[in-house]
């Protein structure tokens, strides 16, 4: 398993080593939000004022769908692990990673993400930043809300408000390809300390087919990556 793992990334190797980047970790992106490209002439995802960036990862996951009445898929969350990209935010090969990465995720037809992200762990790679996946509503009790857990490994391990819940603020259909492409979102923090404000960008792949048929088909799991930039957040200053 852990083979398999490493021939998802040993592609994409060449990306890292010859900058001298793989692990290398916790670069300070305080001064890059230029480096995300938010769209023109819109108003749903804008930028805070009063924050900077404190993490950017780059996430390969999937994102989950059910059939609904209405014969369309509906979101009922995702699953993700988010690598460390900081060190190469700004770089000549950044706006390239996400094609990059997408291109072997999606041709990858190892285990499921849950396994990948477990034999990630086991290997002890030190370009792991978090992991995304949804948990039922704090607030509410009920639905699902994102959620962005930092504390199973690098320097946040272990400490219990490392972690982002949050909600959608905004969403913006993808600039690049808005039929394949899963939306881009600004998300607001409802629990956690690691951030205050979410964004997705970037993304590659995760939509659904168009149509279903109610009670006949099953539930899917459709892969996509993205940009992942988090801002503010008491241990993110």
């Amino acid at each position: 398993m852990v083979a398999l793992f490493y021939s998802l990334f040993s592609a994409s190797a060449f990306f890292w080593n010859p900058f001298g980047l793989l692990h290398a970790t916790n670069c300070n992106v305080s001064t890059l939000s230029s480096q995300i490209d938010l769209p023109a002439n819109q108003t749903q995802l804008v930028l805070p004022t009063n924050s900077t960036p404190s993490f950017v990862g780059l996430g390969f996951g999937v994102q989950n769908y059910t059939c609904t009445s209405g014969n369309n898929f509906t979101n009922v969350g995702a699953v993700a692990e988010l690598i460390d990209v900081s060190c190469l935010a700004g770089s000549s090969v950044f706006l390239s990673l996400p094609d990059t990465l997408f291109s072997q995720w999606n041709s990858f037809n190892g285990p499921s993400i849950q396994d990948v992200i477990l034999e990630n762990h086991l290997i002890n790679n030190t370009d792991i930043l978090a992991q995304h996946y949804f948990i039922t509503n704090p607030q509410t009790g009920q639905g699902v809300s994102p959620k962005w857990d930092f504390t199973s490994s690098g320097k946040f391990q272990g400490n219990q408000d490392a972690f982002v819940v949050g909600k959608g603020t905004g969403t913006i259909p993808s600039p690049n390809n808005a039929t394949t492409d899963v939306n881009w979102l600004d998300v607001v923090a409802i629990e956690g300390e690691i951030a205050d404000v979410v964004f997705r960008t970037d993304t590659r792949g995760g939509q659904p087919p168009a149509s279903c048929t109610f009670g006949k088909s099953p539930d899917i799991s459709v892969k996509y990556v993205a940009y992942y930039w988090f801002f503010g957040g008491s241990l993110g200053q």
